[in-house]
């Protein structure tokens, strides 16, 4: 295997030191091919370039390497969480990846319960639904699966402790109760209807219950309640005996356990058909909060690389150890066991996932799990971390849960993706399409979105690998057109688009449009541009019938373009869904698919998601010039961030302008000098 690389290369190799660190091998082309810890770095790399791999896939990647960069590092702990860190952040090839572009939701309680001489928001703290970044000034409870259980959290809390969750703008302003203390989920603090101590005592007690001390809650509650009683105060005793009562029903009716474990993730995988799938079930406080599923990519690369090596030259998919923790290639050990695919996906997914998010003391997993890795995770947040792979009572109800619902989730998954190719499979047969590759099969889909004319925008959406990729969608502005002239709209967003790929073939004198790269979209507008240069899809969807074909035909015969990739989405009699017909530009008599045709399904899907994406930037744009967005992005010092802030906290930018220095002070990031600024801009 070393015919094939530089002296450099080898050289570089045979240079590393017998030290913990982290490996990274990079292609031709400069993309990471591979991210690997190691206990000894000189070992473990030099094992890949010595030994002879032949056709397998780890050959494969090792016969790509034209570049490697090493850190050496303290310990192996620290070079695990150093290889996870730079796999979740770089995406390499060959490793098992986890991708989840969501946030976790907390529960938010504001302020210090036990201030004095504050303003009323602070010593009356609210309680909210809360997603993004930490403030010290604040509580935060979770986090939690999903906004449901959050928002689910927060209606019981409403039930016994009837705290407050309003805006601190409104509670301040607050003349009489709202409809929320007519219905006995608040105690009126904003009319000073409770006092800052009996507040501040249900606040303590709502924070311990999300703790997990229930016990300790209601007997907390019980004193109180015979306290008042012994002074006589008979009517706030009755009170208290009230949310004990209400504090019963709930633990009765959400089944919230009373044991001892208050914090849990239970985690269960499932691999099937080259897909795998990791369900994370989260208990808080005592309460399952309910579960999300995850769905790694790479995981035919990553363990067959691992099981191509027998286990004894790459530490796993992910780099981390085997089972018994042993680092076979470190220490020469002459056999090792094979560890199954479902231990590599349960080890990446925890390597990965708890980096950004608090790990609780204790896992119930599926599979078991290296003490190595539970070591670094204790390391990292400085909590001591257990993992129980064979759980009793109730631990084995929820991990039996957590494997029935990961179970259920792949199947689903199976199925969606299966009926996504066979929709692809459809379409490529029911227009003549070559069939060699539908993994690549790219189609575009364009439509015209405005209001009488006003903020014109078009909407371009990407399919490809059988599903709408997201991230590759754009929105274009269109101006200098005629108000409501689709046709002028459609010529424009066309040709910005497709300009490129015209000039890309002029310069090579004629290119395969089918084998060039991915869209090079940079001249699109306000969006993530992606890597690459023009490339032409497979098909380019227009929403619309002989009129907009005929615009597409035009540009495309301008710009010297194939017309025989443009295919038009006409409304058929009555506009009625699944009687649409196909219009194409290159002559081609009209198709029409059939209503039940899978085809014309994946064509209305992609239909629809362009005509979504097209009205949700129209109705921001319109907004935005109807409302005066724009006045706060000239302010110097109010990013997105802030901006977004103040306009969720004043409902727009009017309310922003109406709001006085001390109101724009209580926003999160919002000094007083930036506030007098924003109250001098907005008048």
């Amino acid at each position: 295997m070393s015919d094939v690389h530089s002296e450099e290369l080898l050289a570089q190799v045979a240079a590393l030191p017998a030290l913990p660190g982290v490996y990274r091998y990079f292609d031709a082309q400069g993309a990471l091919l591979y991210v690997g810890k190691a206990r000894h770095l000189k070992r473990r790399v030099s094992s890949y370039f010595t030994k002879n791999h032949g056709g397998t896939r780890i050959g494969h990647m090792v016969s790509k390497i034209v570049r490697m960069e090493t850190t050496v590092v303290r310990s192996e702990a620290e070079a695990l969480l150093l290889e996870n860190n730079l796999i979740k952040s770089l995406n390499p090839k060959f490793n098992i990846l986890f991708r989840d572009d969501k946030s976790y939701p907390y529960l938010k309680i504001t302020g210090t319960p036990t201030a004095t001489g504050d303003a009323p928001g602070v010593v009356y703290p609210r309680m909210a639904y809360y997603r993004g970044s930490v403030d010290k000034r604040h509580r935060y409870f979770g986090p939690y699966p999903s906004a449901w259980a959050v928002k689910e959290t927060i209606q019981l809390l409403q039930k016994v402790f009837r705290l407050r969750t309003c805006e601190d703008t409104v509670f301040a302003n607050r003349t009489r109760p709202c409809l929320l203390f007519q219905i006995k989920r608040c105690t009126g603090p904003c009319v000073n209807l409770i006092s800052p101590e009996a507040y501040a005592a249900d606040v303590s007690h709502a924070e311990a219950l999300l703790r997990g001390e229930t016990q300790e809650v209601l007997q907390a509650m019980e004193a109180r309640m015979m306290a008042h009683s012994d002074k006589l105060e008979f009517e706030r005793a009755a009170e208290v005996r009230n949310q004990i009562q209400a504090l019963s029903r709930v633990l009765h009716q959400q089944s919230i356990e009373i044991a001892d474990d208050k914090d849990v993730d239970i985690l269960a995988v499932r691999v099937q058909g080259g897909r795998a799938c990791v369900n994370l079930a989260m208990v808080r406080g005592g309460r399952h909060l309910g579960d999300r599923p995850y769905f790694p990519v790479h995981v035919e690369d990553a363990a067959a690389v691992f099981e191509e090596e027998g286990g004894d030259g790459v530490e796993g998919a992910e780099g981390v150890n085997c089972v018994d923790g042993i680092d076979g290639a470190d220490d020469g050990a002459p056999t090792k066991p094979v560890r199954r695919v479902e231990v590599l996906v349960l080890e990446a997914f925890i390597a990965q996932h708890y980096i950004g998010v608090p790990v609780p003391p204790v896992l119930v997993t599926s599979e078991p799990v290296d003490k190595a890795l539970l070591e670094a995770l204790g390391e990292q947040s400085g909590v001591r971390v257990t993992a129980i792979h064979q759980p009793r009572e109730q631990r084995r109800a929820w991990l039996d849960m957590a494997q029935k619902n990961a179970d259920l989730q792949l199947a689903r998954l199976l199925a969606e993706e299966g009926s996504q190719k066979a929709r692809t499979r459809a379409l490529v047969e029911a227009l003549d399409l070559p069939p060699e590759d539908l993994d690549q099969l790219t189609i575009e889909c364009f439509d015209i979105s405005h209001t009488g004319g006003e903020s014109t925008q078009a909407s371009c959406v990407v399919f490809h690998h059988h599903k709408m990729q997201s991230s590759e969608y754009r929105r274009y502005k269109i101006e200098g057109i005629t108000g409501g002239d689709d046709y002028a709209a459609m010529r424009q967003v066309l040709t910005r688009r497709y300009s490129k790929v015209a000039e890309a073939a002029r310069e090579a004198g004629g290119i395969d449009f089918a084998a060039a790269p991915p869209p090079d979209t940079s001249n699109t507008d306000g969006a993530v541009k992606p890597k690459g240069v023009a490339r032409l899809p497979d098909l380019v969807l227009i929403d619309g019938g002989k009129g907009q074909v005929g615009v597409a035909r035009e540009v495309f015969t301008s710009l010297g373009l194939d017309l025989t990739r443009i295919v038009g989405v006409e409304k058929g009699e009555g506009r009625k869904v699944g009687l649409e017909e196909l219009v194409f530009a290159d002559g081609r008599e009209k198709v029409y698919l059939g209503k039940d045709s899978a085809a014309l399904m994946l064509v209305a899907q992609i239909r629809d998601e362009a005509h979504r994406f097209a009205i949700t930037g129209m109705r921001a744009a319109r907004a935005k010039v109807r409302v005066g967005g724009g006045q706060l992005e000239e302010i110097a010092g109010v990013g997105p961030k802030k901006r977004a802030r103040l306009l969720q906290r004043f409902g727009g930018v009017r309310g922003v302008a109406s709001a006085s220095v001390e109101d724009l002070i209580t926003v999160d990031g919002i000094s007083r000098e930036l506030a007098e600024e924003i109250y001098r801009a907005l008048r």
